[in-house]
């Protein structure tokens, strides 16, 4: 016949919060084993004359929590081959009891049967200490692994497993990321007890002056303040989702996927702007600018029923995951030339596989791009295919060849011929930025801004001359220009 590990809970506090039953149980056995005897429950019981062991060693042998859960479970399925055995937990073992999951996860490749019988949780203390109402939106979360991105700041959130001032330290960084430095938290120790206590404090100083241990939780109050909740992506999602209501904005509520295209365009070369200018303040606002146009698109496919932010953001998750195996799988990739390559393969695959993408050339899907980007695009896809030339003299000949032959066509003045020679011209500056690993777009831009600079380098000193472009020589003009010129090479010199 199989045996039994039956799971009781100690309560939150005293003794009178576990049930007479667990009581009763807990006196007839004779194999009891606590995952801790750091407890109000065990000094009481160990006067009546329980005994037990405990598995506390293990949390001193152990750097990881993982690995002393594992071992104590794995003790406890040893033990459970001979006997009958009850394994006692602090609360309810169904609540923040991770050992408890390892041993329903395991049950069912072992004779080993597992009962689970009550006991008071620490959360029913914590409400009553606190005097919360859960209803109202809570979160239970674990302090040895918690992340930034965990807490519904909204809600009620309590934080459980703070068991030394160096856990409560990696929480309070986690939840500053989030949370205002002053936001008030409530350290509360031994809730439901004779020794309880609630000490508050805010989250800047959660890890100073309040001792913690195996029976501390931290309870972080909603936040409430709109002004504070504007990092939040649910925030950003209701007020795009407002702007598009019936009450909302005019302007934002006509917007269709067709008029928006310009703004993304529009707010793309903004954010390039911002980064060639190394402009951290601007480059914040304007990827804002650009996450806008994402949010609005989002909306308009919600709205008509179409798709949300939420298979956006599953799109892109399940894409990021897919194209880097060498991070999220088996593969193994060591330099950035392979991890592009493996990205263009798995590409390919899946545009094979998708009968909306299975173009009929190579050249293809690039229709949408200007004209430079495209140049430069459709020269990268012939090159996969081995149409490109390996060294420089040939590209630099194509340019020669190619200036000349504009240079006869401007001899006639024809329009067409000229546009059709400059073109060639173009596309083959682009295959020489293509050889050098230079974006053409990227550098065009800046050469666009240097000449703007420039410019209104001239029409400052111009106006500090009380001289209007009207009366300005061109020899005055390019003096300017040429100070511009150098003033500027001595600042990148810096």
């Amino acid at each position: 016949m199989a045996n039994t590990i039956t799971v009781v809970g100690l309560g939150a506090g005293d003794l009178g919060q576990i049930p007479y039953g667990v009581y009763k149980l807990l006196k007839e056995t004779d194999h009891v084993f606590l995952r801790t005897k750091e407890h109000p429950v065990v000094e009481e019981l160990k006067k009546e004359g329980l005994e037990f062991q405990s598995f506390d060693h293990l949390y001193e042998q152990e750097e990881q929590f993982e690995n002393v859960y594992e071992e104590i479970v794995h003790h406890l399925w040893r033990e459970s081959e001979y006997r009958d055995l009850i394994y006692a937990v602090p609360g309810h073992p169904l609540v923040a009891e991770h050992t408890v999951q390892l041993l329903l996860e395991g049950e069912k490749d072992r004779d080993t049967s597992i009962e689970l019988r009550g006991g008071q949780s620490f959360l029913d203390a914590m409400f009553q200490a606190l005097r919360i109402d859960p209803i109202e939106g809570f979160q239970l979360l674990d302090g040895t692994v918690l992340t930034a991105e965990q807490p519904n700041i909204q809600q009620h959130v309590i934080i459980a497993q703070i068991y030394d001032s160096m856990i409560a330290s990696d929480v309070k960084l986690s939840l500053m990321e989030r949370y205002p430095d002053d936001q008030p938290v409530h350290i509360v120790t031994a809730a439901g007890s004779e020794g309880e206590s609630i000490v508050s404090v805010p989250l800047f100083e959660m890890d100073r002056h309040v001792e913690v241990n195996n029976l501390t939780a931290v309870y972080v109050e909603p936040v409430r303040d709109s002004t504070l909740l504007s990092r939040e992506f649910s925030q950003l999602r209701n007020v795009i989702r407002t702007l598009r209501g019936p009450n909302g904005c005019p302007w934002d509520k006509k917007q269709t996927h067709e008029s928006l295209r310009k703004y993304l365009l529009e707010e793309a070369y903004e954010v390039i702007e911002a980064i060639d200018n190394m402009d951290d303040e601007h480059l914040t606002e304007e990827l804002g600018d650009v996450l806008l146009q994402v949010m609005l698109h989002a909306q308009i496919g919600e709205d008509n029923g179409y798709f949300s932010i939420d298979d956006v953001v599953k799109s892109l998750t399940d894409k990021m995951v897919r194209r880097h195996p060498h991070v999220f799988g088996d593969e193994s990739l060591d330099t950035a030339e392979e991890v592009k390559q493996t990205w263009d393969e798995i590409k390919k695959a899946e545009k094979a596989e998708d009968p909306q993408q299975n173009v009929e050339s190579i050249l293809d899907g690039l229709d949408l791009f200007p004209a430079l980007i495209r140049a430069q695009k459709l020269q990268e896809k012939a090159a996969k295919v081995g149409f490109d030339w390996d060294d420089i003299e040939p590209i630099l000949q194509k340019i020669n060849e190619e200036l000349a032959e504009f240079e006869e066509a401007a001899k006639s003045a024809n329009q067409n011929d000229m546009e059709d020679e400059l073109g060639d011209c173009l596309f083959a500056l682009v295959n020489l930025s293509r050889y050098y690993g230079i974006d053409p777009e990227l550098a065009l831009s800046r050469t666009n801004r240097k000449f703007y600079n420039r410019f209104r380098y001239i029409e400052e000193e111009l106006k500090k001359n009380d001289v209007s472009f009207e009366h300005a020589s061109l020899e005055e003009m390019d003096f300017f220009w040429e100070q511009a010129k150098k003033m500027s090479k001595k600042k990148d010199s810096h």
